[in-house]
């Protein structure tokens, strides 16, 4: 399992102590390969946005290894994991989280700026992001005046800025109607498939079934089916 791009193995994590202590994730263990979208499913309280956070480098289990390229993260230092978070991940969320004040392009930019890097090639790649997610043509404009669909498209174009073999979106769907929200997770299927990488989505919806490679069922913290 430690030989997937990313995996978790026998990872529990619990909020609260003592009779106010609550379990949520009990021994879970599972795999996300390369190439393929995971679509991550389950009941309020199941545990999704906390095994997500776990993915992500956000949250340590309280037993069991996390594993990113191999390398177990669950030891790594703070500064360690900040590394892991920018190198090896990218970011997609329900709320877009894109600045205003800024153009589509803009938005797209500061995910290189942020880490130090500007200039031709920089601007060429965010030209190129944007391309690849049928946003070229909207790039002067800002979010005010893009659509719900435009607006997740144009922040996935900022995840895939640093080039992030694993891409996790939480709930990027919600906000969406049925016909945009399909849109979207076509995309991300095909950034799976088409460009190798491991792309883990959690969702309500189960109209997203029919895009994933594989579907990992929680209930109470724990795998019901996967």
């Amino acid at each position: 399992m430690r030989d997937s791009i990313l995996s978790v193995e026998r990872i529990s994590v619990s909020f609260g102590v003592g009779n106010a202590s609550m379990r949520a994730l009990s021994n879970v263990s599972v795999s996300f390969p390369a190439g393929s979208l995971t679509l991550i499913m389950g009941p309020s309280g199941s545990g999704k946005t906390t095994l997500l956070s776990v993915l992500g480098c956000l949250l340590t289990p309280d037993d069991g290894s996390v594993f990113v390229n191999g390398r177990d993260v669950t030891a790594a230092t703070e500064e360690e994991r900040n590394s892991i978070r920018r190198e090896e991940l990218g970011f997609v969320f329900q709320a877009f989280r894109l600045f205003e004040s800024l153009t589509a392009f803009e938005n797209v930019a500061i995910s290189s700026e942020i880490a130090g890097q500007r200039g031709k090639q920089s601007h060429a790649k965010v030209e190129r992001c944007l391309k690849v997610l049928g946003m070229a043509n909207k790039k002067h404009l800002k979010p005010a005046e893009l659509s719900g669909g435009e607006k997740q498209r144009v922040a996935i174009a900022r995840a895939l800025m640093r080039d992030p073999k694993i891409l996790l979106a939480d709930e990027p769907t919600a906000s969406l109607d049925s016909k945009t929200g399909e849109l979207i997770a076509g995309i991300l299927r095909d950034i799976a498939q088409e460009q190798g990488r491991t792309v883990v989505v959690v969702s309500h919806d189960a109209r997203l079934r029919a895009f994933a490679n594989q579907v990992l069922s929680l209930r109470d913290g724990k795998v019901e089916s996967n």
